[in-house]
C-alpha cells in the first residue's frame, strides 16, 4: 500500500472520532493548552522491603509536599505546632476527627474552618492540571461540589458567602467527615501525578502485601522488578526453587503472618514434617529471636525448606548447563564423609554435616515426605487469590526497566565484565539482555495463565533472582549456604558486578543511556538495589548527576548501615530533588505526637525554564495527535466537512 493510501486510511479512522472540522479544531485547542501546563510531579522510591507503615506515611505526606503547600498558604498565620496539627489532619483525617469528637460534642465551627483550608490546599495542588483531569481525579460522590469550590473566584464576595453556606449545609447534613475524606484523598492524589517503585517491594519487612494493596489502588503507579519481587512472582507461577527461597527469607525474619494470614498459604504440612525430621538448630532461628518454643519450630521449618531449596536449585542448574552455575551445585560438591564442600576449587570444612534428608548418592532427589510438602506449598502459592492479584499487577504495571521522561529506571544493573564491556548471557547483552529478561518473565506468566508450565522460562525467572548475569541481582553468587555452613568469612562475600564501579563514570552512564535511545543533558539513570551508606559520606548522586541511587535503606534492618531510612526522588516542573528520610516510628505515634518523617531535601538539578507538559513523553504524544488533527482539518478543507 502506498504512503498516500496509509495517510488517507489514518484520516478516515481519525474522522470517526472527530466527524467535523469544528470538533477537530476544538481538540487541537484543548491539546495545545495542555502542552503549556506545568509538568506533573513524579516520585521515585526503591527497596521498600515490606516496611508498610513508613511507606504508607510517605504516601500520605507525599514526601513532604503536603506540609510544604500548607506552609506556603498558612505559614504567616499558623504557628509551627498548628502547621503540624493541620498536616497530620490531612494525612490521617479520620483519626484526628475521632480525637476531636472525644474532646467536644459540637465540631461545626471546626469542620467549616477545616473545609475552607482543605479547599485552598486542593486548589493549589490542582493548579497545574486541566479542570477535566482534576474532575476525573475526584471521588464521584463529591466531584461536582469540589470542582465548584476549587474553581471559585475568591474576589467575588457574593460567591464567598454562597460557598460558606455550602459548607454549613455539608455540616448540617452530617456529611462533613465524608467530604473531608474526599478532599484529603483528592489532595494526596493530585500532589503526586505518578509513582515509580524501583524494585524490591518484598523481603524482610512484615507487610509487603499491604504495600501491594496500596499500589494496586494507586491512580498511576509502576514497578521496575527487583530480585525479591521476581522471586515472589516465580513462586506464584509454581517454581519450587522460588517458593523455597521466599519461605527461607520469610521464616528467617519471622514473617509467618504474611504467609498464612496475608496470602492464605498454609504451612501446616511443612510444620508437621519439620517437627519430625529436623533438629533444633540455632543457626536457623529467626533474625529477631524471642528465644521461645515458637522460634524453635520456625527454625525447624526453615531448615527443612533450606534443604529443599538446595535440591530445587540444584535441579535447575543441572538441567541448564547454559547458566554456567556448576560451582553452585552445593549438595553435589559436598564430601559427606570428610565433612567438606568444594568452593572456588578448594575443599572447605563445614561447621556441621547434618544433611539427614540428603542421599549422598542422589543428593538432588527429594524424599517422599519432601515431595508431599512441596506439592502442598506449590498449591498454596499458585492458588492464593491475593497473591494472584498482586502478581497480575506486577506483570501489567511492572517491567525489567522503564523509560520515562528521559529517565532510564531499573532496579539492579546492566551486567558488565571487569573491563566495562557488556556481559553476555545466552547471546544477549546490555539493553537486549534487559528486553530478554522482560520478555521471558512474561512468557512464563502467559503459560501459567493457560494452566501450562513453560519450564525454560520459569527456570530463568529463578535465575533472575540469583544468577551471575542477572540484571536484577548484580553479584557473582548468592552465599546463603556459606553463611550458614562455613565459618571462614572469606567465603561469605558476595562480590558485586563491575557495574558498581563503572556507574560512577559519566561517560559510561551516557553510553548506557544512548544504548537505550536516550540522549540529552537532562537524562538520568535511576537505580535501586544497593543501599547508599550516607553515614559514611557516600552520595546517592553518581557520575556528576547522570545516575541516582535511591536505595537509602528503607527497611529498618538497614538503618544502622545507611544512617537514614530511605530516599524519595522528586521530579517536578522545576527539576530534580532528593529527600533523605529519617527513621519512622509508627503511624500511631505520628498521629499521637503530630509528628512527621523528617526529610532532608537536596536540590541537585534545577531547570532554567519551568518544564511543561510539552517537555514530557505525554506531551510528545499530544504533539503527534495535534499533527494528525491538523492533517484532518486540511482534509476537511479539501473535501467536505464529513468524511
Amino acid at each position: 500500500m502506498k504512503e498516500q493510501d496509509y495517510k488517507k486510511d489514518y484520516l478516515k479512522l481519525l474522522s470517526a472520532r472527530y466527524p467535523t472540522a469544528r470538533e477537530a479544531a476544538a481538540e487541537i485547542i484543548d491539546l495545545e493548552a495542555i502542552l503549556r501546563l506545568p509538568k506533573g510531579t513524579e516520585h521515585f522510591m526503591s527497596d521498600l522491603h515490606g516496611e508498610y507503615e513508613a511507606f504508607c506515611h510517605i504516601m500520605n505526606n507525599c514526601s513532604g509536599v503536603i506540609r510544604e503547600k500548607a506552609e506556603q498558604l498558612y505559614g504567616g498565620t499558623m504557628t509551627e505546632k498548628e502547621l503540624d496539627e493541620f498536616a497530620t489532619f490531612v494525612y490521617y483525617p479520620q483519626a484526628i476527627i475521632a480525637e476531636k469528637k472525644a474532646e467536644q460534642s459540637d465540631l461545626s465551627g471546626w469542620y467549616i474552618d477545616r473545609l475552607h483550608k482543605l479547599v485552598e490546599v486542593c486548589r493549589t495542588v490542582a493548579s497545574k492540571y486541566t479542570r477535566s483531569k482534576v474532575r476525573k481525579s475526584l471521588p464521584k460522590d463529591f466531584a461536582y461540589i469540589i470542582d465548584e469550590l476549587i474553581n471559585m473566584d475568591r474576589a467575588d464576595f457574593n460567591k464567598e458567602e454562597y460557598y460558606h453556606e455550602i459548607f454549613s449545609a455539608i455540616v448540617a447534613l452530617d456529611r462533613a467527615e465524608s467530604f473531608i475524606s474526599a478532599l484529603t484523598d483528592a489532595i494526596k492524589r493530585l500532589a503526586v501525578d505518578s509513582l515509580h517503585i524501583v524494585g524490591d517491594i518484598f523481603d524482610r519487612g512484615e507487610a509487603p502485601d499491604k504495600i501491594m494493596d496500596l499500589l494496586v489502588a494507586h491512580h498511576c503507579a509502576d514497578v521496575q522488578w527487583g530480585n525479591h519481587d521476581i522471586s515472589w512472582m516465580g513462586a506464584h507461577m509454581g517454581n519450587l526453587a522460588c517458593i523455597c527461597n521466599v519461605l527461607d527469607v520469610s521464616l528467617k525474619y519471622g514473617n509467618l503472618q504474611l504467609l498464612e494470614e496475608g496470602y492464605g498459604i498454609s504451612l501446616r504440612k511443612l510444620a508437621a514434617y519439620a517437627r519430625a525430621a529436623m533438629d533444633d538448630d540455632k543457626r536457623f532461628y529467626p533474625a529477631v529471636s524471642s528465644a521461645s518454643e515458637k522460634d524453635a519450630d520456625v527454625a525447624r521449618m526453615r531448615k527443612a525448606v533450606f534443604f529443599m531449596m538446595l535440591k530445587a536449585e540444584g535441579q535447575i542448574i543441572a538441567r541448564r548447563p547454559e547458566y554456567k552455575m556448576a560451582d553452585r551445585l552445593i549438595l553435589q560438591n559436598i564430601d559427606f564423609g570428610a565433612g567438606t564442600v568444594r568452593l572456588d576449587g578448594c575443599a572447605v570444612p563445614l561447621n556441621r554435616c547434618d544433611f539427614a534428608t540428603v542421599d549422598p548418592k542422589e543428593p538432588l532427589r527429594f524424599t517422599a515426605e519432601e515431595e508431599e510438602v512441596a506439592g502442598a506449598l506449590r498449591r498454596g502459592f499458585m492458588h492464593s487469590e491475593k497473591l494472584s492479584r498482586h502478581v497480575a499487577f506486577l506483570i501489567s504495571h511492572g517491567s525489567a526497566y522503564k523509560i520515562s521522561n528521559d529517565n532510564l529506571i531499573y532496579h539492579g544493573c546492566i551486567p558488565l565484565n571487569e573491563d566495562g564491556s557488556y556481559m553476555e548471557f545466552l547471546g544477549h547483552k546490555g539493553k537486549a539482555l534487559m528486553d530478554f529478561a522482560d520478555g521471558t518473565v512474561r512468557a512464563a506468566y502467559r503459560a501459567f495463565l493457560k494452566g501450562e508450565e513453560d519450564v525454560r522460562a520459569l527456570d530463568f525467572v529463578w535465575y533472575l533472582w540469583c544468577g551471575r548475569c542477572s540484571p536484577l541481582f548484580g553479584r557473582e553468587k548468592m552465599t546463603t549456604f556459606e553463611r550458614l555452613y562455613v565459618d571462614d568469612a572469606r567465603y561469605h562475600k558476595e562480590t558485586r558486578n563491575a557495574y558498581y564501579r563503572f556507574y560512577n563514570d559519566a561517560g559510561f552512564c551516557a553510553r548506557v543511556l544512548s544504548d537505550f535511545g536516550i540522549e540529552g543533558r537532562y537524562s538520568h539513570i535511576v537505580n535501586g538495589h544497593v543501599p547508599v551508606k550516607r553515614k559514611d559520606g557516600e552520595s546517592p548522586v553518581k557520575a556528576g548527576g547522570r545516575l541516582v541511587v535511591i536505595d537509602g535503606g528503607f527497611c529498618k534492618a538497614y538503618h544502622a548501615k545507611t544512617g537514614i531510612a530511605g530516599y524519595t526522588l522528586i521530579y517536578n516542573s522545576h527539576g530534580l530533588r532528593l529527600c533523605a528520610h529519617e527513621p519512622f516510628d509508627s503511624i500511631e505515634k505520628a498521629i499521637e505526637n503530630r509528628s512527621d518523617i523528617h526529610s532532608e531535601v537536596t536540590v541537585f538539578e534545577t531547570r532554567e525554564k519551568r518544564l511543561r507538559v510539552s517537555d514530557t513523553d505525554a506531551g510528545r504524544e499530544f504533539a503527534e495527535r495535534i499533527g494528525g488533527l491538523k492533517g484532518l482539518l486540511e482534509y476537511y478543507g479539501g473535501a467536505s466537512e464529513e468524511v
